[in-house]
């Protein structure tokens, strides 16, 4: 709680398509740093997701179930309104190199222009993790590569699953 005795919350935003280590690194991490975190599970336009919203809510509801003050809600809207929706005061981002720093520092800026009340939080992610994006992730699943290494063992398995049902890339 803060020194007012107000409840920080917090919201993880994305759209976790599959959620991967890297992601469950920022969640548990930034979890400490707020009384309650929501992960906001989104669709973004711009990507063509492998699963469904509610399939990305149920897998991460599941890998984050033993995380304490984490809860995860689906959106489609602005960020800032479902924040504010939420309560929250933070927004989280993961943050991998400085590609990503230049995207989020932008998006920041737009955010704090519609919401200056909510502040953004960027947590580098881990050293181990910074290759993992979701999107390469999908790419190596859709050519026969190994991802277990990036995701948990049920990811990888419902990925596989997803894969063998849509047809891997390169087969006849």
């Amino acid at each position: 709680m803060s020194e007012t005795g107000a409840v920080r919350i917090g919201v993880y935003p994305g759209t976790f398509d599959p959620v991967t280590l890297g992601h469950m690194d920022i969640i548990r991490r930034g979890a400490k740093l707020v009384d309650r975190l929501v992960i906001g599970v989104t669709t973004n336009a711009s990507k063509s997701p492998m699963f469904s919203s509610a399939e990305r809510i149920a897998m991460m509801e599941r890998e984050t179930s033993g995380i304490e003050g984490v809860s995860v809600v689906g959106f489609d809207s602005l960020l800032m309104d479902f924040a504010a929706e939420q309560g929250a005061s933070t927004i989280l981002r993961g943050v991998r190199g400085v590609t990503d720093f230049e995207y989020e520092y932008q998006l920041t800026g737009m955010n704090r222009a519609i919401n200056p009340l909510i502040e953004t939080v960027f947590l580098m992610a881990d050293v181990s993790l910074q290759p993992i994006a979701s999107r390469l992730v999908k790419e190596i699943a859709l050519y026969g590569g190994p991802i277990v290494r990036f995701v948990t063992p049920t990811i990888a398995a419902e990925v596989a699953a997803r894969v063998e049902k849509i047809g891997r890339k390169g087969s006849v």
